[in-house]
């Protein structure tokens, strides 16, 4: 039986070749490869996706978020508000800026961050709020934008695998001061290289970071302030253009692929599957269950063929790069427990419905057996 694969991008591609291609060629001749027509395109048509006024794209997700807090003056002797429950990438943001991140344990229904333990930490120190829509799914905006305008906050989305999630309809990019995306080749929106950018509606902070991802430079060799080279490049600009327009097609494919998982393992033993608030409508970057027997889960299905990655298997605080914070085994053990138990499914736009069965097929049979 053929193996299904956790995810592979070939057939999205050759469903795009033609128009891809077209796009490869156009900036090939156009000899323009940085900060050009393409890019000037694809941040209007992205900024318009997400409903947000401005767009500027960067490098990749972690210069987006990077970027966002240094345009905020945000640095040495602040404190930033992050989830415990994330990818690294979030917190390594906030240390490049030279910032202290401040980490809260997820809500475990919805592994996003809870907006009552965000109350109980902040501090003088606090400057802002990471909210991280983790897994495709909105955090709880509402709650959390109250906080931060309650304490003179800002509020910054980690939206890289959010792309077209809403909260009480509403996109993603669009909830708060301003917003990092990713672009990463696996994204829902996937560049074929790193790729990133900003969404916002602050005027202010669109033209700071304009000269932040360009050696702090507006005008060429006039160079305002210490920046960076981030900056998103023609080739790729064109390829996400092409790929913008599918996007809505391709996350209702995702939204129907989870609806038929939600449905194929409902009520299994030991298996918790993804709870969904009434106020979001997730994309599903990642279909993730958890199971306290994960590892033996993950063992049977690759002994079925079938493809699952572990989103993530280390939460931050227990990384060598965050030792210094003493945080010991324990000391976040919701977050702990998340990471011990999750594992992400197959789901993409392209996966057969009969692939679907067969890994729901493979998950019953080992949750009925666990028993």
């Amino acid at each position: 039986m053929k193996p299904i694969p956790f995810l592979e991008l070939q057939s999205q591609h050759q469903d795009l070749r033609a128009e891809l291609n077209l796009a490869f060629n156009e900036v090939l001749d156009s000899g323009w490869f940085i900060q050009g027509r393409q890019l000037e395109a694809f941040e209007q048509e992205y900024a318009a996706y997400c409903g947000s006024k401005y767009c500027i794209g960067v490098g990749n997700g972690l210069d987006a978020l990077h970027l966002i807090l240094r345009a905020y003056g945000i640095g040495a002797g602040d404190e930033v508000i992050v989830p415990s429950n994330t990818y690294i990438a979030s917190w390594l943001a906030v240390s490049y800026a030279g910032a202290r991140p401040v980490p809260v344990e997820p809500d475990l229904r919805t592994y996003n961050i809870d907006p009552e333990r965000v109350a109980a930490a902040i501090t003088p120190r606090t400057k802002a709020i990471m909210a991280v829509h983790l897994y495709g799914q909105t955090a709880e905006m509402d709650a959390l934008r109250a906080l931060a305008g309650q304490h003179g906050l800002k509020l910054i989305e980690d939206a890289a695998q959010s792309q077209g999630a809403t909260y009480q309809g509403k996109r993603s990019g669009n909830l708060g001061d301003a917003a990092g995306h990713s672009f990463y080749p696996g994204k829902n929106l996937g560049a074929m290289g790193d790729a990133g950018a900003v969404t916002t509606d602050d005027a202010g902070l669109a033209h700071k970071l304009r000269g932040l991802r360009n050696y702090g430079s507006h005008i060429k060799y006039h160079n305002e302030v210490k920046g960076y080279n981030s900056r998103l490049d023609e080739l790729q600009a064109a390829l996400l253009r092409v790929k913008l327009k599918k996007l809505p097609e391709w996350n209702r494919q995702r939204q129907a692929l989870a609806q038929r998982y939600q449905q194929g393992l409902q009520d299994l033993p030991g298996l918790t599957l993804p709870y969904v608030p009434a106020w979001a409508e997730p994309v599903w970057h990642l279909y993730v269950v958890r199971h306290a027997q994960r590892d033996a889960l993950q063992q049977h299905l690759q002994a079925a063929g079938i493809g699952s990655m572990i989103h993530y298997p280390i939460p931050p605080h227990l990384q060598g790069a965050y030792r210094e914070m003493g945080l010991a085994a324990g000391s976040l053990p919701l977050s702990e427990q998340i990471h011990a138990e999750v594992l992400s499914l197959p789901l993409d736009p392209y996966l057969p419905a009969e692939s679907v069965e067969r890994v729901i097929a493979a998950v019953r049979e080992f949750a009925i057996g666990a028993r």
